[in-house]
């Protein structure tokens, strides 16, 4: 099956609405509005990006893996904003995301900030008028909207494209047919038709892994797949699947790595396949000795291509599972609120 939003199948669901809305996100993301910001930050020189589960792990780490890269001077960190508390900030830019402006670790942060007197202290929120916001020399509203369903999706995409065109304001990459390039090719990534015998195993994994870079994708779609599975995960950044945690594994296990490096495949396949016995699975821009899921190539873009076939992908294992895409039974829109 492919995901169509005419098939009652998928657009019953709130989060395939909202999954298939960052095609729109995407094409009209105004690259422009962070040009002053980006200036200011420049001029700093170092940019702290905090938040909590998916309003980080993505968007922070894709800039940090990015930044990195194209060699910018720009030096930026993440961490959650708990920790990040016990940090001195002092010199930093920091920009403190929440959807809703109300998680309390972010809040608490801001306002620790606030107390010591850092005027570069930003927020990015999916809401106007948050307790974020007050707390905030500036707060950036995201053009999403609230999300509906307790997976966050679309903004998650919108937060990493506005982080990442801070980036390109500083390194003269900005432009604004980037969402217009983009935008295309996710909207592939979302609608591709999934091998079913792929979709099968994964159903009958006890756990489901995603191995690749540590730019925020496979670690994103690890905990995606809690909230839209209801399956176990884990992350295993770089090599980590081949380092140790094959003793434990099953040989009914699922491993997904994403964006594999050629480099690392034979060592997989030993290890995985051979060793384990597990079935190993590839999210990729060209064929791979394992079975493959093919996305078209974004270039520097593409961790938001891989982000979405992923998504895809775990919209077929949910719904092969029969739960409610929705609604998790613990998990909450807002994992900590302030009362």
């Amino acid at each position: 099956m492919t995901v169509n939003l005419k098939d009652p199948k998928y657009s019953r669901f709130l989060l395939v609405q909202e999954m298939m809305d960052t095609v729109r996100v995407v094409r009209d993301f105004h690259v422009n509005q962070t040009q002053q910001v980006a200036q200011q930050i420049k001029g700093i020189g170092k940019l702290f990006l905090t938040g909590e589960g998916s309003s980080r792990i993505f968007p922070a780490k894709n800039a940090i893996k990015n930044a990195l890269s194209s060699g910018m001077h720009l030096q930026i960190a993440t961490d959650g904003s708990r920790q990040a508390a016990h940090y001195n900030l002092s010199s930093y830019a920091v920009f403190c995301a929440s959807n809703s402006g109300r998680t309390k670790e972010v809040v608490s942060l801001a306002k620790k900030l606030a107390a010591e007197g850092n005027k570069n202290r930003f927020g990015l929120s999916a809401n106007a008028g948050t307790l974020l916001e007050q707390l905030c020399e500036r707060t950036f509203v995201l053009t999403c909207g609230w999300e509906q369903a307790v997976a966050a999706t679309k903004s998650v995409v919108e937060q990493a494209l506005f982080y990442e065109s801070i980036l390109w304001h500083q390194n003269g990459r900005a432009h604004e047919a980037v969402g217009a390039e983009l935008s295309g090719m996710i909207e592939h990534a979302l609608t591709l038709s999934i091998d079913p015998d792929i979709i099968e195993a994964a159903t009958k994994a006890p756990t489901i892994y995603f191995a690749g870079y540590n730019n925020g994708v496979a670690e994103e779609l690890t905990l995606k797949t809690n909230e839209i599975t209801r399956k176990k995960s884990d992350f295993l950044e770089g090599t980590y699947a081949v380092h140790g945690i094959e003793e434990v594994m099953d040989a009914n296990d699922v491993v997904f790595i994403v964006d594999p490096i050629a480099e690392e495949i034979e060592k997989f396949h030993e290890v995985l396949v051979e060793g384990v016995g597990l079935k190993v699975v590839a999210i990729s821009t060209q064929d791979t000795p394992f079975p493959t899921i093919r996305i078209p190539d974004a270039g520097d873009l593409a961790p938001y291509v891989y982000l979405c076939a992923g998504w895809n992908l775990l919209v077929e294992i949910g719904l092969s599972l029969g739960v409610n895409l929705d609604q998790p039974e613990r998990a909450r829109k807002v994992g900590n609120e302030v009362e």
